[in-house]
């Protein structure tokens, strides 16, 4: 009997073969890739959404500090700007824990300005500055302010009317506080401006705890009680 013949394989099968491993290859490389793109981009809209909520926080924890002292509106005045650009400045007791409180060391009662500005790479930013009542603003505190958060795609202010019993966009009354102050913070997620995929809004209401100490509580008694 004649040995048994071995049959090799033919140029067309072997490109064959290739040809389906390198599309076996390319598909797990395309899923390989999706996975990492899809953590990046999961793990930055969790960072985003922390700076969201820890700037919110920020902000509700020094309106819920406010204090107006009507004798003293220069100093105490609850003053909004929601035209030309977002800002609010108002004076507040604030709490140890409060940014830059260590440089402010024995002033509790500072004024704080929020205000929505250009960055240096153009994007929208929030950021803090602030200053012991009766004094004037640091020019460190001008030229470097807190950045609370960048990437701003929306901060908007609204404020309760007793009057017409709804919010309003905005606040003339700067010797009265309103009782109430609606904020919402929208940010981008990608950081590449109005074209990226915005982060969900965040909106929180603040109870403001005074509508304003009356002059006459200001002034010290003198004498005794009639």
């Amino acid at each position: 009997m004649n040995p048994r013949r071995t049959r090799g394989y033919t140029l067309i099968e072997i490109m064959l073969a290739m040809a389906i491993l390198t599309i076996v290859i390319g598909a797990i490389y395309s899923t390989w890739i999706g996975i990492v793109k899809a953590s990046k981009v999961g793990m930055n809209a969790a960072v985003v959404a922390q700076r969201q909520r820890t700037a919110m926080h920020i902000l509700q924890e020094a309106l819920a500090g406010t204090q107006l002292f009507v004798a003293n509106p220069n100093y105490y005045s609850f003053a909004p700007e929601t035209e030309s650009k977002t800002t609010l400045s108002f004076a507040a007791s604030l709490p140890d824990d409060f940014p830059r409180s260590g440089r402010y060391s024995g002033w509790p009662m500072r004024r704080v300005t929020f205000s929505l500005e250009a960055g240096s790479d153009g994007q929208k930013q929030l950021v803090l500055r602030q200053s012991p009542i009766l004094m004037e603003l640091s020019d460190d505190e001008k030229i470097k302010p807190v950045v609370l958060t960048r990437d701003v795609r929306l901060f908007k202010l609204r404020f309760w009317d007793d009057q017409a019993n709804e919010y309003k966009d905005e606040w003339t009354e700067t010797n009265t506080l309103p009782k109430m102050v609606e904020i919402t913070l929208q940010l981008n997620v990608a950081g590449s401006g109005y074209s990226s995929t915005p982060q969900p809004k965040l909106t929180a209401v603040v109870a403001l705890p005074t509508a304003g100490v009356p002059p006459e509580w200001e002034m010290p008694q003198m004498g005794g009680h009639q």
